[in-house]
């Protein structure tokens, strides 16, 4: 069994999450080979898809969601994702077992809670008009007194296939966003069988070699290890001599292949695809970048590497974006990271009168 180095491992999942070089090609193209970009909140993925995508411009993604060949929705972990419409149907009931075991983290408060019950209601009220989780609830409440309002809007998120309805703002919704039924909006059915293989092998097209492991922390699906050996797929071992799992023809690039400096929005999927992540941040930096309150901040990687934080802002007409190095950068890096930075805030700030990349000591 060949052994991958942890370079090559690193260079091999840049490549599928396409952060080795920009690329051309749609949206939609884009987030259907990444399976899907987190998107706790709407803003995240468009930054995402600008450090991927070469000449991405934020028409493209409002394009794709005005078009509803884009959706944001419940999906993997049970948290919000970006996918493609055709993806959250044929992956939706594939995902269903993760959303339905969440209802357990309701404990005392899930007192009463009868799901099915709660499911038709909340369908029934969402076949009439898109609704935020607040007028959910609200609803709810009158017909289930005796349940907690808080379970019975988490059930209807968990159980009933919806997706946010979009809004005419910038990133395409709002903080507080409607929701409306999948079917109904996407205008197609759901796949009603479950493809936990199929899902297993796009996993690896976007963020392998993994083990399963690496899968079921990505899904929240379990007992996954018996669906990887069923599947054709090469093998290989790490530094560790743990079996690493990809499919054929996945990108295995030279671990000598350069790795442009590249800004990672909040939340980005290649931070929390992995049952370890030491194949882009080291353990050292992990407790700068996972926060308590389980947010994963917005970072930027030097060699493949996550190296540092960012933040934005604009005030007064400025645009400014801070960068908080892990370490002493060469003056080379700090300058690449300038000329990266100071794109991503022209995306970010199209409309600042100037702009400025600093770094914090």
């Amino acid at each position: 069994m060949s052994v991958l180095s942890a370079k090559a491992v690193n260079r091999a999942t840049l490549a599928r999450q396409l952060l080795l070089e920009r690329e051309p090609g749609s949206a939609v193209e884009v987030v259907a080979r990444l399976a899907g970009m987190q998107g706790q909140e709407p803003k995240h993925p468009y930054v995402g898809l600008w450090t991927r995508i070469d000449g991405f411009t934020e028409a493209q993604l409002d394009q794709a969601v005005e078009a509803r060949d884009v959706v944001r929705a419940t999906m993997f972990r049970g948290t919000l994702h970006l996918v493609t419409a055709a993806d959250y149907l044929r992956f939706r009931v594939t995902v269903a077992p993760v959303l339905e075991a969440g209802l357990k983290v309701l404990g005392d408060r899930g007192a009463g809670l009868e799901p099915e019950k709660v499911v038709a209601a909340a369908e029934k009220l969402l076949a009439k008009e898109p609704l935020t989780f607040t007028e959910v609830r609200d609803a709810l409440q009158q017909q289930f007194p005796e349940v907690n309002e808080r379970a019975l809007g988490f059930c209807t998120r968990m159980l009933v296939p919806l997706v946010m309805y979009p809004a005419d703002v910038r990133w395409s919704w709002t903080a507080n966003s409607r929701f409306t039924p999948a079917e109904e909006w996407i205008g197609r059915k759901l796949h009603r069988g479950a493809e936990t293989k199929e899902l297993i092998t796009r996993y690896l097209q976007a963020f392998g070699p993994a083990t399963p492991a690496d899968f079921q922390t990505w899904s929240g699906l379990q007992k996954a290890t018996p669906l990887f050996d069923e599947l054709e797929l090469e093998t290989f071992t790490d530094d560790a001599g743990k079996t690493l799992y990809d499919v054929p023809d996945g990108p295995r690039p030279d671990p000598d292949t350069p790795a442009p400096v590249r800004f990672l929005p909040e939340f980005d999927n290649v931070l929390l695809s992995h049952a370890k992540r030491e194949r882009i941040i080291a353990d050292e930096h992990k407790s700068a970048v996972y926060t308590k309150n389980l947010r994963v901040k917005a970072t930027y990687t030097v060699d493949g590497v996550v190296a540092g934080l960012w933040t934005s802002e604009k005030k007064r007409g400025v645009a400014t974006l801070t960068l908080t190095p892990f370490g002493k950068l060469p003056k080379k890096t700090q300058a690449e990271l300038e000329r990266e930075g100071g794109g991503l805030l022209r995306f970010l700030e199209p409309d600042a009168k100037s702009f400025a990349v600093v770094t914090t000591s």
